[in-house]
């Protein structure tokens, strides 16, 4: 073996872990897989913790509605890493994550906001929850099926700096979206989301935050 391309690919290696670490370096914790600190919502019957995971629906009665828990933080330029777990067994199986939101007033269960939506049709997209009300920019439904982990853990990273929002889903990228709008919100809670109408039950752990100065 050539002990300098064998040194020289070490150093690229521990060079490209090193930018890694960097990368995620000064990433803070928005769930300390136990409590719900520095989080707020239907915490009695809608959401729970089970396992060192957020909790939410249900697969033996229909959820009746939309319903949220929110961090008690606003956030605007950031990356938000997590993994989830989206389950159903009848009716409308959806979920999602919102930011740069804002919980709605009528009906107060709701929110407005930016959502990185899950669920068939929806995985990895961009929606604009409660606003607009319209996919803002996804991936094929096709092609993000071929990305989804039916049933399984499946990680989300959401970039948002300035008006550009990225996505990206199991490691690969579904949104490169930038706001036209002038009045749209580039700050807010983030939201976990349970969507109504369905049998459904979302599970959210690992969730990080690394904010953008």
């Amino acid at each position: 073996m050539n002990i300098r391309f064998h040194f020289s690919a070490t150093l690229i290696f521990l060079s490209l872990l090193c930018l890694l670490s960097c990368e995620r370096s000064g990433s803070a914790r928005l769930f300390d897989g136990e409590t719900f600190n520095g989080w707020e919502g239907d915490t009695v019957t809608t959401w729970k913790i089970a396992n060192g995971a957020i909790v939410g629906g249900s697969l033996s009665e229909t959820v009746p509605h939309n319903d949220f828990l929110c961090t008690t933080k606003a956030y605007d330029n950031f990356v938000l890493r997590l993994k989830f777990k989206l389950e159903g067994n009848g009716g409308f199986i959806n979920a999602g994550v919102q930011f740069r939101s804002r919980r709605a007033t009528d009906p107060a269960y709701e929110m407005i906001g930016y959502q990185a939506d899950m669920g068939n049709n929806y995985y990895g997209a961009l929606y604009d929850e409660s606003r607009r009300d319209v996919v803002l920019a996804g991936p094929d439904s096709i092609a993000a099926l071929s990305i989804i982990k039916p049933g399984d853990w499946n990680d989300y990273e959401i970039r948002a700096e300035n008006k550009r929002i990225q996505i990206f889903l199991n490691g690969q990228q579904t949104v490169d979206y930038t706001e036209p709008g002038q009045d749209i919100p580039q700050s807010g809670i983030i939201g976990l989301q349970i969507h109504g109408g369905g049998k459904a039950l979302v599970s959210y752990k690992d969730i990080t935050i690394k904010e953008i100065r």
